[in-house]
């Protein structure tokens, strides 16, 4: 008959000298498998006596539930030390410097804006900027668009409370001067909401641009909800049209780095500017490719205008004295032509590695003499 005291003994001492989980589950095998020594033990049964047969399996179950219990527990140390020499070997230690392949760049939306404020800036104009919320007001009224003119059907817009705003008034303040109407809110369709403020909180002269998000019910190739205008205004006593074509011209050209850069002004309607144009640049459309400054096609690419007499009236500038000039441009639309990106989505679709292709090293600073 096997010495059931040995066996244990042999097995407990296994069982401790499994130094890892793989040599473990072999112990397990050889003990308790189907060919263990506990389980070769257990078939042992049949040749014994009745009477022993009852008190020897008895006491093999025994051992083979304390076996059982010892390589849990053996189990339980080991996956707790395996545990702890991982996350040792994959620990990161913080301070030390960045590795040098992970590299950060300038997104195509951020850089363009840079070389339009450029371009802008040698031209004596400063950046302006106002809110994303507008009240109906600052983003229609003002700008010559009562609630029943077409222009506010042409922009789906994105209103937070309310219908379509009905009101044309201005709520006077305490000190018995205009300010702003208790009206509905809403997602401003342009960045002109910034050139209403400018010219209710500034005496002309005045010259800016205002850079920003916009926001209107669109999505599709060319077209996102959310997107990017730079708008211009300039206000004095002396402006007239041919100021701003040569300003749009100059700006063009450099925008483009196309010195001999072909620029056509199309007469168009803004209820905002009287009279308006949308702005051409030459272009090639041959083999389905484009090229910007070659060819005899064009492409539209801003609109602009005099800012019409009942704007000056709105923002409290008086038209019989001052006049200006107004343009607008989309800042994806700019991109995509001059660094060839096709589609629109994908500038906010977070690809790092559209971003990699597109993207423009941290200290590549547009400046006049080298563009982006």
């Amino acid at each position: 008959m096997t010495n059931l005291s040995s066996l244990k003994q042999e097995c407990t001492a296994a069982v401790n000298a499994a130094n890892d989980v793989a040599s473990l589950e072999e112990v397990r095998v050889t003990t308790l498998g189907k060919k263990g020594k506990l389980t070769e033990v257990l078939k042992t049964l049949g040749t014994l006596p009745a009477e022993e047969r009852k008190e020897f399996g008895a006491a093999v179950n025994v051992i083979k539930e304390e076996i059982t219990a010892l390589l849990e527990a053996r189990r339980a140390v080991l996956n707790a030390a395996a545990l702890d020499a991982k996350l040792s070997r994959e620990k990161i230690d913080i301070t030390l410097p960045v590795r040098v392949e992970v590299k950060g760049a300038i997104h195509p939306i951020s850089q363009t804006i840079e070389e339009i404020s450029t371009i802008f800036a040698d031209m004596g104009f400063s950046i302006a900027e106002g809110p994303d919320v507008e009240s109906d007001f600052y983003n229609f009224t003002a700008l010559n668009m009562p609630p029943s003119h077409p222009a506010r059907q042409m922009q789906d817009s994105f209103y937070l409370a309310g219908e379509e705003p009905a009101s044309e008034r201005l709520r006077p303040s305490s000190s018995g001067a205009q300010s702003e109407p208790q009206e509905p809110k809403v997602l401003r369709t342009q960045t002109s909401p910034v050139q209403v403020r400018t010219m209710l909180s500034t005496k002309p002269p005045i010259r800016i641009i205002a850079p920003g998000r916009t926001f209107r019910c669109d999505y599709d190739q060319t077209h996102a909800p959310m997107f990017h205008q730079v708008e211009g205004l300039l206000i004095d006593d002396t402006t007239h049209m041919g100021h701003l074509k040569g300003a749009l011209m100059d700006f063009l050209r450099a925008f483009f780095r196309a010195p001999d850069l072909k620029v056509r002004f199309r007469p168009s309607y803004f209820p905002f500017t009287e009279p308006s144009a949308e702005v051409d640049i030459g272009c090639s459309r041959k083999n389905g490719e484009l090229k910007i400054g070659e060819g005899d096609d064009w492409l539209e690419v801003l609109g602009c205008g005099m800012v019409h007499p009942k704007v000056l009236e709105n923002c409290k500038i008086d038209s019989s004295q001052y006049q200006g000039f107004a343009f607008g441009m989309g800042v994806e639309r700019l991109a995509m032509l001059k660094y060839g990106i096709p589609d629109l989505r994908t500038f906010f679709e977070s690809d790092l590695r559209w971003l990699r292709h597109y993207g423009f090293a941290s200290l590549d600073i547009p400046n006049l003499a080298r563009g982006g």
